[in-house]
């Protein structure tokens, strides 16, 4: 069990640490300065790159021996791709994927 004064450092640290990544960008980069192109890049690449690291930390334990081992996952990824490709919306691809795939799982598989 934790003291009163254990929780108020935790909480304390996790809110020093949460402001200080949501300003430091701002003092760092001045408004009256253009962009650095390394950090257009970045922006640029790490969406992507952080996806695709998803995509492989959420197969990485999937079966190809058995049907049921992998066919629920190869629908969702299928259908990830079709609601991307029509809607481009990245929040409803990752939503939709998720509940059917876990449909998938509860009732079919």
């Amino acid at each position: 069990m934790m003291t009163i004064t254990q929780q108020i450092i935790i909480v304390a640290s996790v809110v020093a640490g949460t402001l200080l990544t949501r300003f430091l960008p701002f003092m760092i980069f001045k408004s009256d300065k253009p962009t650095p192109k390394y950090i257009k890049y970045l922006g640029y690449v790490l969406p992507p790159a952080v996806f695709g690291l998803l995509v492989v930390y959420s197969l990485k334990n999937v079966t190809v021996t058995s049907l049921a081992g992998f066919l629920p996952e190869l629908l969702a990824i299928g259908l990830i791709i079709i609601l991307h490709c029509w809607r481009r919306s990245m929040l409803l691809s990752i939503a939709g994927g998720t509940i059917f795939y876990m449909f998938l799982v509860q009732s079919v598989f």
